[in-house]
């Protein structure tokens, strides 16, 4: 539902991965209107110009970039090119929301820090898991109302499927980039940046240091700079946190991953089944497990309304911090480098 239609104009440059699709939905949502498109991947630019006819497409980076008329640029570029993509986007006075990983180095960060820093633009990073899931959203309403009294962990497990052509977001077929830590920054990295984003999130924690985290490959050896496995824990000024990722999805699951939120708290605990629950069959994901002192609660939170597009969009327009502050996007992407740098190798010895 967009609340005000064409509140800004905002354009995609690249498109490596399908994610862009809830990106640009959800600026939709928040009235933004499509102008512009640039990207180099063919098949990837089809699709999306059949999927949103009233974009048009640039003939470069620059036609989007040097247009006063555009107020935000989306892109779901190769990962170690998003960040130089967003310095690029802030110098010429735009806002930047990307596909997470939106950083994928320690140097790259202190970059974008420094340009943001001294353009005053908005660099943002879609993390999804969060704010593009309904059960998730739901959770976050109950936490702030006091639902499981005072945080004091969470718990994250995000399973992925490789080989995932569910929905039109899923890949059948990685591309090269996939498989190279260099480019997508190392499982940590790449899908941990999700989790870090809501274990601060949830707990409130404003600093946090990573306590371990360890990485490796199990079972992949024909591609070796690849990960399939990676766990962390954490410890902030609002609460201790553990994240586990894999990409050890079975075929048999009926969606990409069985993805799990739960966040304990001193009067009762939460757990949102994001994407599937076992138990209900072909029912769909966004369920959400209530204790507290008096109940057992089961929600079906299919129509809860994202509120992140109409957020960020007010946030563009008003030069705020609603939909998530500069320090809480950059500190969840600090968090996942330093885990990902610091990682102890796994390795499995009979």
């Amino acid at each position: 539902m967009i609340t005000v239609p064409n509140r800004i104009k905002f354009a995609v440059i690249g498109i490596d991965h399908p994610h862009i699709y809830g990106m640009t939905d959800a600026i939709k949502r928040g009235g933004g209107e499509l102008v512009a498109l640039y990207a180099k991947d063919p098949a990837m630019t089809a699709a999306f110009m059949k999927a949103y006819p009233e974009v048009k497409l640039a003939k470069n980076e620059n036609e989007i970039l040097e247009d006063p008329a555009i107020h935000l640029v989306l892109s779901s570029g190769i990962p170690d090119e998003r960040a130089p993509l967003g310095i690029r986007v802030m110098q010429h006075g735009k806002d930047y929301l990307t596909d997470k990983p939106g950083i994928i180095t320690l140097e790259q960060l202190a970059a974008v820090k420094k340009v943001q820093k001294e353009t005053k633009r908005i660099y943002s990073i879609m993390y999804s898991e969060r704010f593009e899931n309904k059960g998730t959203e739901k959770a976050s309403q109950l936490v702030k109302a006091g639902a499981v009294g005072k945080v004091i962990q969470t718990i994250n497990l995000a399973p992925h499927r490789i080989k995932n052509n569910i929905g039109k977001t899923g890949l059948a077929v990685r591309p090269d980039w996939f498989w190279d830590k260099k480019r997508y920054g190392g499982i940590l990295t790449d899908i941990g940046s999700h989790q870090f984003d809501q274990y601060l999130h949830f707990t409130g924690s404003t600093e946090a240091q990573v306590l371990m985290s360890q990485v490796g490959n199990i079972h992949h050896p024909d591609k070796p700079l690849f990960e399939d496995f990676g766990d962390v824990m954490l410890q902030g000024n609002g609460g201790a946190g553990y994240i586990r990722v894999d990409w050890f999805t079975p075929d048999g699951l009926n969606t990409w991953g069985d993805g799990r939120l739960t966040i304990l708290g001193t009067d009762g605990y939460i757990e949102v089944r994001k994407n599937t629950d076992l138990l209900s069959g072909n029912k769909g994901g966004n369920h959400l497990y209530l204790v507290d002192k008096k109940e057992m609660i089961h929600m079906d939170c299919n129509n809860e309304v994202l509120p992140f597009g109409p957020l960020f969009v007010d946030d563009v327009l008003n030069r705020t911090e609603t939909a998530m502050t500069q320090a809480h996007c950059f500190l969840a992407t600090e968090l996942a480098l330093k885990a990902q740098k610091n990682a102890r190798p796994m390795t499995f010895r009979k």
